[in-house]
């Protein structure tokens, strides 16, 4: 099997710290909104990284952080006149429904920043003491970049050349820095923060530091896979190997594994292009399923568009196999018994060769476009072959092959009844026809049925407005 490693830029074969055991680490997000559909990119492309790994027989340790404190986090709740943590824990709740909405497989661990500030403080105490981390005078402890030799070896940047670029909002100017590439491991309280005690002052940790922490709490000193967006190579990635390599004195992952951009219309997504759209939004016109099978149509390091058009041609795409699967599951119950016949043996061997190819692309940096290709391709065998005169061995056989290798992908085989836009604006209408005849019986009864098909309905002065749940 082999990687992509953006370390060395270059595919590698795969080799695990520890054999038949692979420990991975994803950065989640940050929680103080909706999740939106480049957050979605890399849940789905490295569940399916796991995925894959699980069906090739290996015991997966997958972490996946929620960063629960940080400045978006406290904005919102000073809008809203709430705590950072009531904020941080209603879209960790809203986060997770869209996750299992779009069949991300639960993490072996999601931790927490806030519930690892213990940690943090020990790292930060060891990195002072080996002359890696120092504090100035307000408090603020810094990392000492030019002490860590290798820095910019993850994003091939030289260290001269920096000059800007770090995420961390300046809390009190820049005055106690030793150099303008020196980042923040903990920063002093503001009026009205979230803050812990700490040697240096009250106040919280950088936004770095964390996934250091966590991963090797959870997954040790060394790890097989650090994953996430292209985004992150460069300051936090980067920030996290200065880190934990000083810390540890060890490799801090043998493999880096970045996604592509994703971008819409061609664009890149931002408010204040009006282009910005969260999973929940996505999820109202269409299955999240389409979503999952559009994100897994390009290789992962590929840049990806999004539009409306290529996510109906994902619909499309996605209900042929799930059509062709049904056809199998229509034919298996009416299938004679018996083993299978010369000719299907034949078709047999032609799948597996499908089989292969399947794997073999997955095996190439997880090539997941060229995969669901061998997909289609063993749906059209099948549906070729596959007939009311096969044997219940061959439909059987062809079924749970095409689902074993959709499940890998993520993708559920089974076919949803589609609810039309159309159908539900009639029952409306029927809804609104009782209420006006005063049968509140019936307009509740129609209520009911369209809550049942998952459509929640909103009275407003306006009139009535709907929503998929």
């Amino acid at each position: 099997m082999k990687i992509y490693n953006t370390l060395s830029r270059r595919k590698e074969e795969f080799v695990p710290v520890e054999p038949g055991k692979v420990k991975m680490y994803v950065c989640g997000p940050t929680v103080y909104n909706l999740i939106h559909i480049g957050n979605a990119r890399p849940m789905i492309v490295f569940d399916t990284v796991r995925r894959y790994f699980e069906y090739k027989g290996y015991e997966v340790n997958f972490v996946s952080n929620f960063t629960d404190v940080d400045d978006k986090i406290i904005k919102k709740s000073i809008e809203e006149g709430v705590d950072a943590d009531t904020v941080s824990k209603r879209y960790i709740a809203e986060c997770r429904k869209d996750m299992e909405a779009m069949n991300i497989m639960p993490a072996t661990k999601n931790p927490l920043a806030t519930e690892e500030i213990g940690g943090m403080l020990d790292m930060i105490r060891t990195l002072i003491e080996k002359g890696y981390a120092y504090a100035a005078a307000d408090g603020t402890v810094y990392y000492r970049v030019r002490k860590f030799k290798d820095y910019g070896k993850l994003s091939h940047k030289n260290l001269d050349d920096l000059q800007s670029g770090f995420r961390e909002i300046k809390v009190t100017g820049e005055e106690g820095k030793e150099d303008p590439n020196d980042f923040v491991l903990w920063k002093p309280k503001k009026e009205g923060e979230p803050f812990w005690e700490s040697p240096w002052c009250q106040g919280r940790p950088g936004w770095h530091i964390e996934c250091s922490v966590m991963a090797k709490r959870y997954l040790g000193d060394e790890i097989d896979i650090h994953a996430g967006g292209e985004d992150l190579i460069f300051p936090h990635h980067e920030n996290e190997i200065a880190q934990s390599e000083a810390a540890n004195g060890v490799t801090f992952a043998r493999y880096w594994m970045h996604n592509g951009f994703l971008n819409i219309d061609n664009k890149k997504m931002s408010k204040s292009l009006g282009n910005f759209f969260t999973v929940r939004e996505i999820g109202e016109k269409y299955d999240l399923q389409v979503l999952r099978f559009f994100m897994l149509s390009a290789h992962y390091r590929s840049p990806l568009n999004f539009s409306a058009e290529l996510m109906e041609a994902s619909k499309n795409g996605l209900d042929r196999i799930l059509t062709g699967v049904e056809k199998l599951k229509e034919l298996e119950e009416k299938a004679a018994a018996g083993t299978m016949s010369a000719a299907e043996l034949e078709n047999q061997k032609k799948a597996m060769e499908l089989v292969e190819k399947y794997e073999a692309a997955m095996e190439d940096d997880f090539n997941t476009a060229d995969a669901v290709s061998a997909v289609f391709e063993l749906v059209k065998l099948s549906n070729s072959t596959a007939s009311a005169e096969s044997t219940s061995a061959y439909v059987g056989w062809m079924k749970e092959t095409i689902e074993r290798l959709c499940g890998v992908l993520g993708i559920i085989t089974e076919k949803k009844e589609e609810i039309l836009d159309s159908e539900i604006e009639d029952m409306i209408a029927q809804r609104q026809a009782a209420r006006k005849a005063k049968d509140f019986a019936l307009a509740d009864q129609i209520r009911g049925k369209l809550l049942d098909m998952g459509i929640i309905l909103e009275d407003t002065r306006e009139g009535v407005k709907w929503k998929r749940a």
